[in-house]
């Protein structure tokens, strides 16, 4: 991998992190939970696809290990929780959720599927890595305030753009384009399908 693909995937991952967090502290709102079930979800949120894809991976260390400054951050912001959460809940509107989920849904299924592929695995799997990095965060806390996940209720393409988003990277790493160039294609394929598709309403028929 280069210094400079390295650079742009640990960029992104970053932002993933932070934007998942974001949407982690709002749930706990929603919940009304303490500094606990605040860190918690949050962090849930921010580690749980990357920490799935490690593990069928056979990763190590885990993402979460190896940037522990993440885990740091999250835990000072969540023993400020009523301070962090006044300040979630009057930024972060549904509207700013949205563009947050979607930057994580983009972010790291793009990652995912670029460190999927570095390993050797065929297309479909490491397609199948990047999706499971971009939801499995959002799953696990839905799981862990006893909802049925998003990805599953939500009729608006979700994991699906994750999917589009990783054969984008795919046929762009065939066609032999900048690793560069691809990983940031194919995640901002995923945030503009996913905010297209909710500023359109657009919906799978069931």
């Amino acid at each position: 991998m280069s210094a400079q693909l390295h650079t742009i995937l640990a960029v992104m991952e970053a932002i993933a992190v932070l934007s998942c967090a974001v949407s982690g502290f709002a749930e706990a709102r929603k919940q009304h939970l303490d500094p606990v079930g605040a860190f918690v979800l949050a962090f849930a949120t921010a580690f749980g696809g990357g920490t799935l894809r490690d593990v069928l991976l056979d990763h190590r260390p885990f993402y979460w290990v190896q940037h522990q400054w993440y885990s740091v951050i999250i835990l000072v912001l969540s023993l400020s929780t009523g301070v962090v959460l006044k300040l979630v809940s009057r930024v972060a509107t549904e509207r700013v959720l949205l563009i947050t989920d979607a930057i994580g849904l983009g972010f790291f299924s793009a990652s995912g599927t670029s460190l999927a592929l570095q390993t050797d695995m065929s297309a479909f799997m490491s397609v199948m890595m990047g999706v499971i990095t971009g939801v499995g965060g959002g799953v696990i806390r839905d799981i862990l305030c006893n909802e049925v996940p998003l990805v599953l209720r939500d009729t608006r393409p979700y994991a699906v753009c994750a999917f589009i988003g990783g054969w984008i990277y795919i046929a762009l790493t065939y066609a032999d384009l900048d690793p560069v160039y691809t990983l940031s294609i194919s995640a901002f394929s995923v945030i503009f399908v996913r905010l297209i598709t909710v500023a359109f309403d657009v919906r799978l028929k069931s």
